[in-house]
């Protein structure tokens, strides 16, 4: 959903160059003010309610583990759809989605006052630059730190074909830098619900599963690279465990 607003941003190659430092002053506070938070609230009700809800059949199935997470963590999730971040938000426990903050690319959606406006409500966005430098860079390593949940897709674009990619190693290198858990996510069935090109689901509220899965920690010297294969590995197991629900 988030790439809707800028048609094919997955499918842009070539990364602009980084946006005005106009974005670095955004804080932790930013994230979790009271006025903010019921706001997106509201209109996360509504609009979730009215895109989700209404266009498709959610089943949403919980380790009962993910109900005890204390603090901040990080969610990671595959991505093949424009429906994945208000699935996600919708889906985990409500303690990780009242300030959950969606990573979005700074160079698109900080540089319109419209799209920057609109992310920052229904999604709590946080800019990332893509090419790893820039004003924003460390801002998520911030807002953990300060307690800020953050969902990340590591595949880092929308799939075209519903299949996963493998995934990058930046949330799990962000999870162990800052030793917070991993929340897992699996989406099952909303590339066939709305795949990429698609501007709205498919007629008939096809089926779709949301599988959070037991939050994950890095273990003693674990390195990046294996935490972020353990990751992966949780993903995919919940895809294959719970893929059937979208066929009963």
């Amino acid at each position: 959903m988030l790439e809707s607003l800028e048609g094919s941003a997955g499918q842009q190659d070539p990364v602009p160059p980084a946006p005005p430092a106009e974005s670095a002053d955004l804080t932790a506070a930013h994230y979790t003010n009271p006025t903010r938070r019921i706001a997106r609230r509201i209109v996360q009700s509504i609009f979730f309610r009215g895109l989700v809800n209404r266009t498709i059949r959610r089943t949403t199935v919980v380790d009962p583990a993910a109900y005890g997470v204390k603090g901040t963590c990080v969610v990671v999730a595959n991505h093949s759809s424009h429906l994945d971040a208000p699935l996600v938000m919708s889906g985990v426990p409500r303690y990780i989605s009242r300030d959950l903050a969606t990573g979005v690319a700074a160079d698109y959606f900080f540089t319109a006052w419209h799209k920057k406006f609109f992310t920052q409500l229904v999604f709590n966005a946080f800019p990332v630059d893509r090419r790893g430098e820039g004003a924003n860079k460390g801002l998520s390593k911030k807002l953990l730190a300060a307690g800020v949940p953050l969902l990340i897709f590591p595949e880092g674009t929308r799939s075209k074909t519903g299949k996963m990619a493998p995934f990058r190693v930046g949330a799990a290198s962000l999870a162990l830098a800052v030793q917070v858990p991993v929340v897992p996510v699996a989406l099952i069935g909303a590339h066939e619900a709305m795949p990429r090109g698609a501007n709205w689901p498919r007629p008939g509220r096809p089926p779709v599963v949301v599988a959070v899965g037991a939050p994950l920690r890095a273990r003693g010297n674990e390195t990046a690279r294996s935490f972020n294969e353990r990751i992966e590995a949780a993903v995919r197991a919940l895809y294959a465990a719970n893929r059937h629900m979208i066929h009963d």
